[in-house]
């Protein structure tokens, strides 16, 4: 069986050879999971009140007039 290059500690557990992950993988990890926190807490910043507590029902009656007035032609 060929096996790749040592880096670094290996575990074998049941004839499954887990290698440890090379220093860029462990960087670019940490920097998705970075990106997505932010992510999350930018769009709780922006839309939690919407998220938490739902839609205000003015909005939905200013969306209900915007669709009536387009419908009927008038401004």
């Amino acid at each position: 069986m060929a096996s790749g290059g040592h880096h670094g500690h290996e575990v074998t557990y049941k004839g499954l050879t887990l290698h440890a992950p090379a220093t860029w993988h462990t960087y670019v990890g940490k920097g998705m999971c970075s990106l997505m926190w932010f992510w999350i807490f930018y769009r709780a910043y922006h839309d939690g009140d919407a998220f938490l507590f739902g839609h205000a029902p003015h909005f939905e009656h200013e969306l209900h007039q915007e669709g009536h007035h387009e419908a009927t032609g008038s401004h």
